[in-house]
C-alpha cells in the first residue's frame, strides 16, 4: 500500500469533523471541501485519488437527508451508491483501502432481535436502499474496505436530534417525541476513533507481520456493526439529555416531553421500528468495544452546556 496520505471526505459532517484531527495523529490527512471536490462529479473524484495516491480513504461523506431523499432520489443514490463504488475501484486500482460508513436504515426495521451483519436486508426507503447501493458497489469494486454501519448518530457540533431537541426545549412548552422506535444513540466521537483505532491497529498487523497492509486489511474487513451498547427510544434519548440540562441549568425553563406513537408524526419516509445493531463482532474482530449511549450522552452534554455558558 504505499506510504500516501489519508484522504478524508465528509470533514465538515459530524463524523468527519470528530476524525480530522485524530487522523492528523496517524500522518499526512488531504481533507477537501466541497469546493475543492464536487462528489457529484465521478471523473473529479477518480482524478483527485490518482493524483493524491493515498494509503486511506475515509469517506464520511453522505446524503443524511432522510425525507428529502424521498423526493432527491437521484443525488442520494450518486453520493451513497456511486460514490462507494467509485472510491473502491480507485483505491483497488492503487492498492490503498476504504473506511466507509453506513447505516441501520439498510434494514426493515422488523421484530426486536438487534440486527446481524449477515442478516436479510430491506430498505424502507430512498435514504436505505441508497446506502445499501454503497455498500454493494464498495464490495464490488474489489478494495480492501471495512463498512461501519451505525445508528442515530449524534454529537456537541453539527447537525442532530440531541442539539435540535435541546433548541426547541428552550423555545417551546411541550414538545412531542416518538417513543416506539427503538435503536442506539452513537456519538460521532465514537465512531471517529473507531476509525483511528482500525487504522492503526491493521497498520501495526502489517508491520509486525511483515506482509501488505492490502491483505491485512483483506483478512479483517468487511462489514461491522458500531453503534453504542444498550438501546432506547427517541423519546428515552430526549428525556435523558433534557433532564442532565434541567439539571444544569435550574434557572431555564425547559419544554415538558410526551411521549407519541410513530403513527402521530407522519414523514416523508419510513422509519425503521428496531434500528438495534449487534456489535458483537466489532468486539471481536476489531477489539473495539462501543461505550454505552448514556455515558456518551453525558460526556456530548457536557460540552454542549459548557459551549452555552460562553455565548
Amino acid at each position: 500500500m504505499g506510504n500516501g496520505p489519508i484522504l478524508l471526505l465528509g470533514a465538515h459532517g459530524q463524523v468527519g469533523g470528530e476524525a480530522l484531527p485524530l487522523l492528523r495523529e496517524l500522518g499526512e490527512v488531504v481533507s477537501l471541501t466541497r469546493a475543492e471536490l464536487d462528489l457529484t462529479d465521478g471523473a473529479a473524484v477518480r482524478a483527485a485519488v490518482r493524483e493524491l495516491k493515498p494509503r486511506w480513504i475515509v469517506n464520511a461523506a453522505a446524503y443524511t437527508a432522510v425525507d428529502k431523499a424521498e423526493s432527491e432520489s437521484r443525488t442520494a443514490y450518486v453520493l451513497n451508491g456511486e460514490l462507494p463504488g467509485i472510491l473502491g475501484e480507485e483505491a483497488a486500482r492503487i492498492g490503498s483501502a476504504v473506511i466507509h460508513f453506513s447505516t441501520d436504515y439498510v434494514f426493515s426495521g422488523e421484530g426486536s432481535r438487534p440486527w446481524r451483519e449477515d442478516d436479510p436486508t430491506g430498505p424502507l426507503g430512498v435514504y436505505g436502499a441508497s446506502k445499501l447501493a454503497g455498500e454493494r458497489a464498495l464490495t464490488e469494486s474489489g478494495a480492501a474496505h471495512f463498512i461501519f454501519r451505525t445508528s442515530w448518530v449524534f454529537g456537541a457540533r453539527g447537525e442532530n436530534f440531541l442539539r435540535r431537541i435541546l433548541q426547541l426545549a428552550m423555545e417551546r412548552d411541550e414538545l412531542k417525541i416518538v417513543d416506539d422506535q427503538i435503536g442506539s444513540p452513537t456519538w460521532s466521537r465514537t465512531l471517529a476513533r473507531l476509525v483511528g483505532h482500525t487504522i492503526r491497529r491493521t497498520e501495526d498487523r502489517a508491520k509486525l507481520g511483515g506482509g501488505g497492509l492490502d491483505e491485512v486489511v483483506r483478512s479483517v474487513g468487511g462489514v461491522y456493526h458500531a453503534s453504542s451498547m444498550g438501546y432506547t427510544t427517541w423519546f428515552g434519548f430526549a428525556t435523558e439529555f433534557v433532564q442532565i440540562a434541567r439539571r444544569a441549568m435550574p434557572e431555564k425553563t425547559l419544554a415538558k416531553l410526551a411521549a407519541i406513537p410513530t403513527s402521530a408524526y407522519p414523514t416523508a419516509a419510513v422509519r425503521p421500528k428496531n434500528s438495534r445493531l449487534n456489535c458483537e463482532k466489532l468486539a471481536r474482530g476489531l477489539e473495539f468495544e462501543m461505550p454505552d449511549w448514556q455515558s456518551a450522552t453525558r460526556e456530548v452534554m457536557e460540552e454542549v452546556l459548557a459551549e452555552m455558558r460562553t455565548r
